[in-house]
């Protein structure tokens, strides 16, 4: 599986548009060669920079098997779980100083959508009910 975004080339910087100070428009992203056995999708954004630990930027599951986009001006194809912003959206890059890496990990899952989960679980229960994950990167400046 592959995936990628029109906004930015792998780990190349994020446009301001995308951050949380600016737009906050969430990326464009795409995938294609979807494994045999998928049933769904789940995304997940994380900050590996951040200085708190891992800091998570949008978690999405439930995204459908017909589905290989998610375009930045339409409703998001899934289940939004709560971020570490608190909200239960796209919270783009915010890095207090520095350049920091946004890790976009697209899981190919074995089940329709991942049950109960809150943002303690997802990681675990994506990794769990896995076929594959596809990952792009981008970095983004304060």
């Amino acid at each position: 599986m592959r995936l990628w975004s029109n906004d930015f080339a792998e780990g190349q910087p994020i446009p301001d548009k995308c951050s949380y100070r600016h737009e906050n428009q969430r990326p464009h992203l795409a995938w294609d060669d979807i494994p045999t056995g998928t049933k769904s999708f789940a995304l997940i954004c994380n900050d590996p920079d951040a200085p708190v630990g891992d800091w998570i930027h949008w978690l999405v599951h439930g995204i459908p098997v017909g589905v290989c986009e998610i375009k930045p001006d339409a409703q998001v194809p899934g289940i939004q779980v709560q971020n570490d912003f608190g909200t239960q959206n796209w919270g783009g890059p915010a890095p207090p100083f520095g350049t920091h890496r946004y890790v976009f990990s697209l899981y190919a899952l074995s089940i329709p959508a991942l049950e109960t989960v809150d943002k303690n679980s997802f990681k675990e229960l994506c990794e769990k009910h896995k076929i594959t994950v596809a990952k792009t990167m981008g970095t983004y400046t304060r």
